[in-house]
């Protein structure tokens, strides 16, 4: 008799097919003198000989300068995709399968230091060389991390990133390159700047080579590096007004991450915008960011229709675009790429419980359509079917509203509050802290499998600074877990999406008894004046919120572009096995289709790579 399938903890779920990568070990490393060591020397003859062998093509010779399990992690550097190899083997495997990389050269350019002793682990006890380098590829430029331990007496390295951040040729057209405005002189038929924004935002007698779909902040994002590559690009969103995908959400949402961490890309926020961004002060950021870069984006328009042809590599869409005056405009164009940047999610996870038909109360949605609670309600009920962000944000809003409230906690939740998060989760995102392209490189050039390691450290921090928190919560029937492997929130964000609240005040009112919890529950029917619970409990309600999250972002794509488009579409978000991101930002499975989305930071550091690879294809540098 076969044995009963063991049920995967929650905290360790995942999105289907991603990999629950492992925990890296720590490199046992002996103590430096800091004195007595030249790691100027060190670094330079470890670049100097990177580049000789990698000129040769000695690939075993470049692997054996690693130590036996070390990584090299890539963006754009070596192949057009993004890559992590671990130990000798796979290295050499990675560049005998073909690359573009010429050299890399240390930078010691600001904010970057030159070669130098740090510890890689927060407790002092890896200590090691770090040093930033610049590189060099067939195609471009772009930025390197190098970090070197002492491995049996000799200088190996340990974690090597690479990215390209350039295309050679195609400068973005900032800074020295920045567009004249005018063409000085007398010239019949001259167009003014105001007519000439006019006709380019219209696609008057032109086409857009790149279509996105989706104007948060996503789309507007990748918009902005496309128009810095000169790639005519148009932006399609159905909504009324830039932003409204923010301005239309819950009354009381407040942006959970940092000012300092959620820049956009050129425009950055300025030195007076608050520390949390209430969401209709970002739809507003978003509507003028828009207008500021000058980006082509029609509001009030559907995507009717989109057909690839694959021998033209190109697809025919029909767009239907709806006027300010009412009236109706149709237009057919032939992009060369779409981007869906409609959120890194799909559609919304809405149960069909039983006895919906029935509910006589006055709400029962989704959270994506809770507008806020009503005021003066003396007592109304209301019950939250979910326990993460949304699902508590929105019951202290009921709770504030003098509502009796009550939260259905089917599973656990990891809990962080907002103050851990920018003591410990941020660390390179702070005021007065490096330039935000800089503190991305710091960020984005571990591999996963050694940032989940960095991660299991800081999610002890947290739980010992939130202790008291998530004792009374465990306490008071809410229960909290600290992620996968116990490596917290970050962690059950990559890998599953979800599963996690960032507090801001509603752990104290469940610990307090102000909001009540049921946990381990889930939902037998819904009754005409509440629900019932799979365990018999009835709970009266006025008002029903399902914040149960939403489904794969490929069940967007398929509603936008079809069964036969979405097939050729992986599971999207999730790590594949070297610990890189599934099908978001890079090559979708479908040709000309690329999807792109995330949190405003990945948003902003991700947007550059998706709009170097398609301006990469456009150019005939990339196949």
């Amino acid at each position: 008799m076969a044995a009963a399938a063991t049920e995967v903890p929650s905290c360790e779920r995942v999105v289907p097919g991603s990999i629950n990568i492992p925990i890296a070990p720590w490199p046992v490393t002996p103590k430096i003198d800091e004195e007595a060591t030249d790691v100027v020397k060190i670094a330079s003859e470890t670049v100097d000989s990177f580049n000789k062998l990698l000129e040769k093509k000695d690939y075993k010779a470049i692997a054996d300068l690693f130590v036996d399990n070390g990584y090299w992690r890539d963006q754009l550097a070596l192949t057009w995709d993004f890559r992590t190899s671990k130990g000798k083997e796979k290295i050499i495997n990675l560049l005998q399968g073909g690359h573009h990389l010429l050299n890399i050269a240390i930078d010691q350019s600001p904010p970057r230091q030159g070669p130098h002793v740090k510890s890689f682990r927060t407790d002092g006890s890896v200590p090691g060389i770090q040093f930033f380098t610049t590189i060099t590829t067939q195609f471009g430029s772009g930025d390197g991390v190098v970090r070197l331990v002492e491995d049996s007496g000799q200088w190996k390295i340990w974690v090597l990133f690479t990215s390209m951040i350039k295309l050679k040729d195609h400068p973005e057209a900032t800074g020295l390159n920045r567009p004249n405005g005018v063409v000085h002189g007398a010239r019949a038929g001259r167009k003014n700047w105001l007519d000439r924004r006019r006709s380019e935002s219209n696609f008057e007698g032109s086409e857009p080579e790149v279509l996105i779909v989706g104007a948060g902040q996503a789309g507007l994002s990748v918009g902005a590096r496309l128009k810095m590559l000169n790639v005519p690009t148009l932006t399609i969103d159905r909504t009324d007004v830039i932003g409204d995908a923010w301005r239309n959400r819950y009354h009381q949402l407040v942006i959970h991450d940092p000012v300092w961490y959620d820049h956009m890309p050129y425009i950055k926020f300025p030195d007076f915008w608050p520390v949390f961004t209430p969401k209709d002060k970002m739809a507003d950021f978003l509507r003028d960011y828009a207008r500021m870069l000058e980006l082509n984006v029609w509001t009030k328009t559907e995507l009717e229709s989109s057909v690839w042809d694959d021998e033209k590599k190109q697809w025919t869409v029909v767009l239907k675009r709806k006027h300010g005056d009412g009236s109706t405009e149709t237009r057919t164009f032939h992009p060369k790429h779409i981007i869906q940047s409609t959120g890194h999610s799909g559609k919304k996870n809405y149960p069909d419980f039983k006895g919906m038909e029935n509910f006589k109360g006055d709400v029962l949605c989704h959270s994506s359509e809770f507008r806020g609670a009503k005021h003066d309600t003396n007592g109304r009920k209301a019950v939250v079917i979910g326990s993460c962000n949304s699902a508590l944000d929105i019951a202290q809003d009921y709770y504030e509203n003098g509502y009796d409230v009550t939260i259905i906690q089917r599973s656990s939740t990891d809990v962080v509050t907002s103050a851990s998060i920018l003591k410990f989760g941020v660390e390179s995102y702070y005021e007065g802290g490096p330039p935000v392209e800089h503190a991305d490189l710091l960020s984005w050039c571990m591999p996963l499998e050694i940032a989940k390691a960095e991660h299991a450290d800081i999610t002890k921090s947290e739980a010992a600074c939130d202790k008291e928190i998530l004792d009374g919560l465990n306490k008071a029937g809410f229960k909290t877990d600290s992620g996968p492997m116990n490596c917290g929130l970050w962690y059950k964000y990559l890998q599953r999406g979800g599963g996690y609240y960032i507090d801001v005040g509603t752990s104290q009112l469940i610990i307090d008894g102000k909001v009540k919890v049921k946990h381990g529950q889930g939902i037998d029917e819904i009754l005409p004046n509440g629900i019932r619970l799979d365990d018999g409990t009835e709970l009266e309600a006025d008002e029903i919120i399902c914040a149960t999250g939403y489904q794969n972002m490929r069940t967007a794509t398929e509603a936008i572009f079809g069964p036969d488009v979405a097939s050729k579409v992986g599971v999207v978000w999730g790590l594949d096995e070297e610990g890189e991101t599934r099908i978001m930002w890079r090559r979708s499975g479908h040709p000309g289709l690329w999807l792109h989305g995330g949190n405003l930071a990945m948003c902003r550091y991700f947007s550059r790579l998706v709009a170097l690879q398609i301006k990469g294809q456009l150019e005939g540098l990339a196949t």
